[in-house]
């Protein structure tokens, strides 16, 4: 059973991250008032104002933003503790945080957590998607699943599934505008540009004969969603890059074909990502190793 500190510490640290008292109420099942005044019991019992209040949302005050540096690190550091004494344990159990991706967490991991917790029924899983990468270290998020490397040196991970990136349009569109010979030729034609976080708008990435070459490629549509883009393909609107992931029943059955195939994109592997300072918990070995035998036996049907 969770200590009050622990308890008063996890419930700031929702608040700050969700920006409003409210919303954390209805996180936590609590009504407005019970909430605002388990704040105020925390800043009376410190003597100070944590947050600055409006209407609509809060901002934390210079002593929030230093409480919340420590709780966020006193919670890491006791459920650090627990994993540790845990994970000795002969079968998997307890709470395991996982975030992934939106599409591709609602398609495809939402089911494998489905699964896996037939066989592990002692362990609790809170899966979290989101179009963003989460700050692992601090967030309190125990795997990540991504497709693509991290830039963070804090992370860990172990590749589950190899991901190669192709060019591809359907056959209506490449019979009605042509098929590219050249990178070069990119430019003459219709592409459909999927915005993924930062990455540069509209740039595409390729190697060839050994070096490295970028396109700047311009179409009428683009979205930050894959299933839409590839949706957008498939209905003859121009060329795309995807992951043979999502490419692969369609290339199969013809809906889509591969352009210029001896040039290289970046892979898009998959892979999850823990926190490098944190010992792994028997659940987390569990379900990496789960995830990692899924993905070997789907990846033949796949190619």
């Amino acid at each position: 059973m969770k200590t009050d500190l622990a308890s008063e510490l996890e419930f700031f640290v929702l608040v700050a991250r969700l920006g409003s008292l409210a919303a954390a109420a209805r996180e936590l099942n609590l009504t407005p008032p019970a909430a605002t005044k388990r704040l105020a019991l925390t800043e009376a019992r410190l003597g100070v104002r944590l947050v600055n209040r409006t209407t609509r949302s809060i901002s934390l005050t210079n002593e929030g933003e230093t409480y919340l540096a420590y709780a966020t690190r006193i919670l890491a550091d006791l459920r650090e503790m627990e994993n540790v004494v845990s994970s000795s344990g002969a079968e998997p159990r307890g709470l395991l945080r996982v975030n992934a991706t939106l599409g591709f967490g609602r398609t495809t991991i939402a089911p494998l957590v489905s699964e896996f917790a037939k066989r592990y029924a002692h362990v609790e899983v809170q899966l979290e998607v989101t179009d963003r990468p989460v700050d692992l270290v601090d967030s309190g998020v125990d795997l990540a699943i991504r497709f693509g490397t991290l830039p963070d040196r804090r992370l860990s991970a172990r590749r589950i599934m190899s991901n190669r990136r192709f060019l591809c349009a359907s056959p209506a569109y490449l019979e009605k505008s042509g098929t590219p010979r050249s990178l070069a030729d990119l430019a003459q034609h219709r592409c459909i540009i999927h915005r993924q976080n930062d990455d540069a708008y509209g740039v595409w990435r390729f190697e060839h004969d050994g070096g490295h070459e970028s396109v700047k490629v311009e179409g009428a549509l683009s979205s930050n969603d894959g299933d839409i883009v590839l949706g957008w393909a498939l209905d003859g609107h121009g060329i795309l890059v995807r992951s043979e992931w999502d490419l692969a029943k369609y290339l199969e059955s013809g809906r889509l074909r591969v352009v210029l195939p001896a040039y290289r994109l970046p892979s898009a592997d998959l892979y999850v990502y823990y926190a490098q300072r944190r010992n792994q918990t028997a659940r987390a070995r569990a379900f990496i190793d789960f995830l990692a035998q899924q993905f070997q036996q789907a990846a033949p049907a796949r190619r």
